[in-house]
């Protein structure tokens, strides 16, 4: 006890929300019914979600992640990730007589549904999001090609031409800043005064809120570490958020990623994780800081999340 009182002080303020949100526990579930229901291995094309955590964790259950459909033995199911997969490869799945499972977030399909009918009432979609990134792709994959402009940056908002006439509408990726975005958007619609704007806002829920509660800690933090991976959308925008706050910033995957140095000598530390970070990660930098400080706690909420999504038929009682 006597040996606590000689650490430093730091106070932890500990973002809410954080963490898993609705589709992401939807994915995980469906993987782990999966492998309840059919036994292993059951294979999942691409990583469940973006965190290595979470898909060791189901790995060492019996999941086997692959890249590409070809890679799964006839007669096994196959569950496609939360970021959503272009038409072709359900409709290959069931050419190849496979048993499939759909765990794409219900935020994004929505997404993929508003894109079809904007294509369907003749608009041609911007749509606003990162290149290369699982859910970009698979939302482009649910239009015939050519119906669809990426809107990456302002300026690609600023230099984009479009036929003479012909009708617009834009799109978002749901894991975005609300802020860039809102920048972005707004250029089009000075550019564009007719474009059609989605139903409701296509950036999540639990994206809006990760990014609102972190700039919340982040004002009143010298730093702010992201627990999260480098190729999580959402975890890197939590970053930049904090940033933008005047907090330096951090993303590590977990406590093994901890820099004392970068820490350096600070009395507040922000602490956040993205949407596809378990709080058991969470738990364990906070662990791993006690080590070298007097940690006291603050959760700092700035909303509550009620949501849950239904598994896919025949799931629900595996």
């Amino acid at each position: 006890m006597a040996a606590s009182l000689t650490l430093p002080p730091l106070h932890v303020l500990i973002a809410a929300p954080r963490g898993f949100c609705a589709g992401v526990d939807r994915a995980i579930m469906i993987v782990e019914r999966a492998l309840e229901k059919f036994g292993p291995p059951v294979y999942v094309r691409h990583e469940i979600v973006h965190n290595r955590f979470v898909v060791d964790g189901l790995r060492a259950r019996g999941a086997v992640f692959v890249d590409e459909l070809d890679e799964v033995p006839d007669g096994r199911p196959v569950v496609f990730s939360a970021h959503g997969v272009p038409k072709l490869v359900p409709a290959h799945a069931q050419a190849r007589g496979l048993d499939y499972l759909d765990a794409t977030c219900p935020l994004v399909s929505k997404v993929h549904r508003q894109a079809e009918r904007q294509v369907e009432a003749g608009r041609h979609i911007l749509f606003i999001g990162h290149a290369n990134h699982p859910e970009v792709i698979g939302t482009f994959g649910q239009v015939p090609e050519g119906t669809m402009t990426l809107i990456e940056t302002e300026a690609d908002a600023e230099a984009i031409t479009t036929a003479p006439g012909q009708s617009l509408a834009f799109l978002t990726q749901t894991t975005l800043s609300v802020d860039d975005t809102a920048s972005i958007v707004a250029i089009l619609q000075r550019r564009f005064p007719d474009i059609a704007a989605p139903k409701g806002e296509d950036i999540c829920y639990a994206t809006s809120n990760r990014q609102a509660a972190a700039k919340e800690i982040a004002a009143r933090a010298q730093a702010v570490l992201v627990i999260g991976a480098p190729n999580s959308s959402n975890s890197l925008r939590l970053v930049e958020v904090a940033e933008r706050c005047g907090a330096r910033a951090r993303l590590i995957r977990s406590a093994d990623d901890l820099d004392l140095e970068w820490l350096g000598d600070i009395a507040t530390l922000g602490l956040t994780a993205g949407a596809s970070a378990p709080e058991v990660l969470v738990r364990g930098v906070i662990d791993a800081l006690g080590q070298r400080f007097a940690i006291t706690e603050e959760e700092v909420r700035t909303s509550t999340e009620v949501i849950s999504f239904k598994l896919p038929r025949g799931l629900e009682a595996a």
